[in-house]
């Protein structure tokens, strides 16, 4: 399932599910455009990682919830490889509020990095795909895709938009040999500096009937094959990777 001459750029790919994405292409011959938003260093280092697997790789930091930052991105990675054939939407943030406690700034900025992101990464790159013939997109969406959280309401509404974004997109640019899917990750292990969003995945390893923890190589693996010839004739599917979590 190689990727030999594409190029993708994965967002929030510093860390985790992102960074094991961006491996997992680089392993299989794509070049990758690494995004992060406050941590260059570590985007440095995965680029790194890449360029070691003997392909081209390009930092583009900023904020994918803001349609400006995504375009100056979109600059970077198109200016390194000429285009963009697979999207990744992985960045997102899951901050806990009461609901009565939220104010407009905080639900807007949550709705516009979970799913606008979404719009922005396709207004940059989706053309080039159309006039290529072919691309891939991914959007993570999470189980909070399937359902709410307490205290999370607007990362349940965006993921439940974003979900809807990858039914319509499918259907949209289908003829152009576009597939657009989603991968709804399980409780996955992982680094995560919001300490209350780690509690939360470790807390949930009990109710796994696997009886543990993902991996992030396991949503890279899932993702490797949805971008793939081979995974062609998947579109507008949500696939859960939870370890038979139930919804």
């Amino acid at each position: 399932m190689t990727l030999d001459g594409k190029t993708a750029f994965v967002s929030g790919s510093g860390h985790n599910i992102g960074r094991a994405i961006v491996l997992e292409f680089a392993g299989r011959g794509a070049n990758v455009a690494v995004n992060g938003l406050t941590d260059p260093e570590s985007a440095e280092k995965v680029a790194d990682e890449a360029r070691s697997l003997g392909v081209g790789a390009a930092v583009a930091m900023g904020n994918v919830g803001d349609s400006a930052q995504v375009k100056e991105m979109a600059k970077v990675a198109l200016g390194a490889f000429g285009g963009v054939d697979i999207v990744v939407n992985n960045a997102a943030i899951r901050p806990h509020k009461p609901f009565l406690e939220m104010d407009e700034e905080f639900w807007h900025n949550v709705i516009s990095v979970d799913m606008h992101s979404a719009f922005y990464t396709g207004q940059a790159f989706v053309p080039g795909m159309v006039e290529r013939g072919w691309g891939r997109i991914v959007n993570i969406t999470g189980m909070n895709a399937m359902h709410g959280y307490n205290g999370r309401c607007p990362v349940s509404a965006a993921k439940h938009g974003l979900w809807g974004i990858t039914k319509s997109m499918a259907k949209e640019f289908g003829a152009n040999g576009i597939t657009v899917n989603a991968i709804s990750p399980g409780p996955i292990e992982g680094d995560y500096r919001d300490e209350a969003m780690g509690a939360h995945i470790r807390e949930q390893e009990k109710l796994i009937p696997l009886g543990h923890l993902g991996k992030p190589m396991h949503i890279a693996g899932l993702c490797g094959f949805l971008v793939s010839e081979e995974g062609g004739f998947v579109s507008g599917q949500m696939i859960a990777c939870n370890g038979a979590t139930q919804t």
